[in-house]
């Protein structure tokens, strides 16, 4: 008898193994010769284009996202209401390099998220400080006065590229700052991109109330270089002039569809990326890719008739960019509503090849991660393991302190060509690559919800 169970018992577990191949296979079957993803990031991409929080395009947005979703005839599709900060460009950046020997040299260059702007032309001597940290140690005398230039590269040791961006992502963060410690009155760095290149990067910076704001801005990464190089040899002074401006926060929304669960509708499984993106280029990779692997996934479950366990939540977040708004207000918002999130998943490091997944939870939801690699070797993913969820799900810890977030790993090496540059448009997103992302997604999801 005991005999007789044994082999009962592991014949269901290899049949259902087999069940689950099944469908994974499936599911990138789908993605792949049937999806919809490259066109829908496409559309998001050239008919809406860069979405910055508090934009016109962000409002396009919002009304494209929910009109998508409604024509794949999910159970559920509504909007979240959201305030959001309002940070302007106005009128393009202009800076110049200025040389007794080479007269001017007019460089590539972006505002920093959130800077103020210059007020006409500001134009000072230039000094240069190769990291952070020896800003820092500096004596206010050598920089009073002064426009300082942050030139510390992201470390091309790493091979891991977020976390070169993790090094010195100080630079844009804090810059300003530090720099107006010391009575700078502007700060210059060094774009947080690994080639060098044309593109200047923009991204979040931020001020302290008890210190004075000063007009923060990136330069190419080959203008930091030309400029370093000049440095060298002479003294220099920066012209630069920038138009950008804050103004009162804005109503945006969070745009959000639904495949109800059968046996347990209000426990949740939330996924999605950001659907706004910093004012340069079309936001393609950055969060582009991310909000359409996740919708790809919900049409593809759709399409093939799962039923699921619990309750399937695609969100697209508004705001993750300066100030992650929509992250914050949804978490409190489930919380308020009486639900239970009993696992989320972000896609926000681009639409490049998938290499696995990392989870932010306790041991017991590493070791469940750790157990779905087996289903995902023959789609040459190997990374389960440890890590970082993601921005917009990260509120939820806080709703929600045993939940475990889970981030969809791609190939990290080319994400900081376009990360928050003109060149992050769609015509760099590979289609099959953009494809396997949505198929991997679409995988974890439907593991998730058989083994929650």
């Amino acid at each position: 008898m005991k005999l007789t169970l044994l082999f009962t018992l592991l014949f269901s577990g290899i049949f259902a193994q087999n069940r689950d191949s099944v469908f994974i296979r499936s599911i990138y079957n789908s993605a792949l010769t049937n999806g919809h993803a490259y066109e829908d990031l496409r559309s998001l991409c050239k008919d809406v284009g860069a979405r910055i929080s508090g934009s016109a395009e962000a409002q396009m947005a919002v009304e494209w996202s929910k009109a998508t979703m409604e024509k794949y005839n999910f159970d559920k599709v509504y909007l979240q209401e959201i305030k959001v900060p309002h940070w302007e460009r106005g009128t393009t950046e202009a800076g110049w390099i200025r040389s007794k020997k080479d007269g001017l040299v007019k460089v590539n260059m972006l505002a920093l998220g959130g800077s103020i702007g210059t007020e006409g032309l500001l134009e000072s001597e230039i000094i240069e400080f190769k990291h952070l940290d020896d800003l820092k140690k500096a004596k206010r005398s050598a920089v009073e006065g002064k426009i300082v230039f942050l030139n510390q590269p992201m470390d091309e040791q790493q091979i891991n590229t977020f976390k070169a961006y993790g090094g010195c992502y100080a630079i844009r963060g804090n810059g300003a700052v530090e720099a107006s410690k010391l009575g700078a009155k502007a700060v210059i760095i060094r774009s947080l991109g690994m080639p060098i290149d044309k593109h200047p990067h923009t991204g979040g910076m931020h001020y302290e109330d008890s210190i004075k704001k000063i007009p923060a801005a990136a330069i190419s990464t080959e203008d930091a270089e030309i400029l370093s190089l000049m440095l060298s040899k002479e003294k220099l002074e920066f012209v630069m002039e920038m138009d950008c401006r804050s103004y009162p926060d804005a109503s945006s929304y969070n745009v959000i569809a639904e495949i109800t669960g059968s046996d347990s509708p209000n426990q949740i499984i939330t996924f999605g990326g950001h659907l706004d993106s910093w004012d340069t280029g079309e936001g393609a990779h950055d969060d582009g890719a991310g909000v359409i692997h996740c919708l790809e996934a919900l049409r593809i479950l759709n399409e093939l008739n799962y039923q699921p366990k619990h309750t399937l939540r695609v969100v697209f977040f508004m705001n993750e960019e300066n100030g992650n708004m929509g992250g914050k207000t949804y978490a409190t918002w489930s919380k308020n509503r009486g639900e239970e999130q009993i696992a989320a998943l972000e896609s926000d490091r681009g639409g490049f090849a998938p290499k696995g997944f990392h989870c932010d939870g306790s041991e017991k939801q590493i070791e469940l991660l750790k157990s779905f690699k087996e289903h995902f070797l023959p789609y040459e993913m190997q990374e389960f393991e440890k890590g970082h969820g993601g921005v917009d799900i990260g509120p939820l810890k806080g709703s929600f302190p045993e939940i475990p977030l889970f981030g969809f790993v791609p190939d990290s090496q080319r994400y900081f060509d376009f990360h928050h540059a003109p060149s992050d448009v769609f015509e760099n997103v590979n289609k099959r690559e953009l494809e396997l992302g949505c198929g991997a997604i679409g995988s974890m999801i439907y593991l998730l919800d058989k083994n929650l």
